[in-house]
């Protein structure tokens, strides 16, 4: 028996078809906006060492969201993911669909800061 711990899910790089019904997709969203928020979470912990609430804002705010797509459908593919494949299918699809717009967006601030 290994001791190594099992392999990640692969990341699936097509977009995820969310359903068609308002309902429906709220109901993912919902799932889908607690996925990133437990992500964000985990991110900003190992990234600096302790609570960061402005981090976190940042990483789940609907401003940020919007630069990728509608914010409820960010959150909707989201919660498709997580139900579809699990956590780890869920927080590696974030890191493929949403971490690039979010550091692109903290590059541009950075910029318009100077």
């Amino acid at each position: 028996m290994s001791s190594s711990s099992p392999a990640a899910p692969p990341f699936l790089p097509v977009l995820v078809t969310t359903p068609s019904s308002h309902q429906a997709e709220q109901e993912f969203a919902w799932v889908g906006d607690a996925v990133l928020a437990l992500w964000a979470r985990e991110r900003v912990l190992r990234e600096t060492g302790g609570i960061n609430t402005e981090a976190f804002l940042h990483l789940t705010a609907n401003e940020y969201l919007a630069g990728i797509a509608r914010p409820t459908r960010v959150e909707a593919e989201i919660g498709a993911v997580y139900r579809r494949d699990g956590l780890l299918a869920a927080f590696s699809h974030i890191e493929a669909r949403l971490l690039p717009v979010f550091r692109k967006q903290q590059a541009n601030r950075r910029r318009q800061r100077r």
